[in-house]
């Protein structure tokens, strides 16, 4: 009969159909949390991991900031016929982009494969891209205070920008995807002591030919349509027009920053190995 108690089954309480359909606080959902939380989750650790960590803090802040300093009281290269710090200024930051996006970034990746902390992730339900743009997101976030304090000594030291502040958003960002694709693709297919080699080199080389310091019109033609081509000379330069210029987007550095990210990035997503 409807409404009847079962036996052994307490008159008020609810039918096992009810019970049932009622939801349980203490049930698992054994499901993966949505994309979107599981990469803002993955941003906050990396940031937290990247700010732990001296030596990369060490790489990405201070060393620029020191060159900047430096570099403008000391008249040790030839700026041309650009001020020295209004000819610095947009270097160092071509320099913070490198140093974050490309060397620290490929170095901390490195050893996380090393360690096995990537191979632990690979068993989640994180997708490789998710990681990927994880890590973007962190560099980003160092960059923006980067700007700031190397933006705030370069006016402390006399420097007077130009140009329009979205052409200088569009250069960091794309000059940010270009070093992080290459980055990621170093310390996803490399290993990890070699990684840490290969990154300082390519670091110091860029810094002395990426025309950060040193203008690129002090070198032959033929060297100079090479080094304009690199990911460190085609931000250098394109942020020299807009800041110290005041011409627009440069559109050409802006394309050979936007080849050197789809490859870079691609083939980080194709070859970058979890372990």
């Amino acid at each position: 009969m409807t409404g009847t108690p079962s036996a052994g089954q307490p008159p008020d309480s609810p039918s096992d159909d009810a019970a049932s359909a009622r939801p349980s606080l203490f049930t698992p959902a054994p499901r993966a949390a949505p994309v979107g939380r599981m990469l803002l989750a993955q941003t906050r650790f990396e940031i937290r991991l990247l700010l732990r960590n001296g030596e990369q803090l060490l790489l990405t802040a201070a060393i620029p900031v020191v060159l900047l300093w430096l570099l403008t009281a000391a008249p040790v290269f030839d700026t041309g016929s650009y001020e020295r710090v209004d000819f610095l200024v947009p270097g160092i930051l071509a320099l913070c982009v490198m140093s974050t996006a490309f060397t620290s970034l490929a170095i901390a990746t490195g050893y996380e494969r090393r360690y096995g902390a990537l191979k632990r992730l690979a068993a989640s339900p994180l997708p490789r891209w998710t990681l990927l743009l994880a890590k973007a997101l962190t560099v980003l976030v160092v960059e923006a205070l980067q700007v700031v304090v190397v933006c705030g000594l370069g006016l402390a030291l006399g420097w007077r920008p130009s140009g329009s502040p979205l052409a200088v958003v569009v250069l960091l960002v794309a000059g940010t995807l270009a070093f992080a694709g290459l980055g990621l693709l170093m310390a996803g297919t490399l290993r990890a002591e070699a990684t840490l080699a290969a990154a300082n080199l390519v670091y110091l080389l860029l810094l002395v030919l990426g025309g950060v310091v040193i203008p690129l019109s002090g070198f032959p033609s033929g060297v100079r349509t090479v080094l304009e081509l690199t990911p460190t000379g085609a931000l250098a330069d394109g942020l020299r027009s807009v800041l110290a210029d005041g011409a627009g987007l440069p559109w050409a550095p802006v394309a050979v920053l936007a080849v050197w990210a789809v490859a870079g990035l691609a083939a980080a997503a194709r070859w970058f190995r979890w372990e």
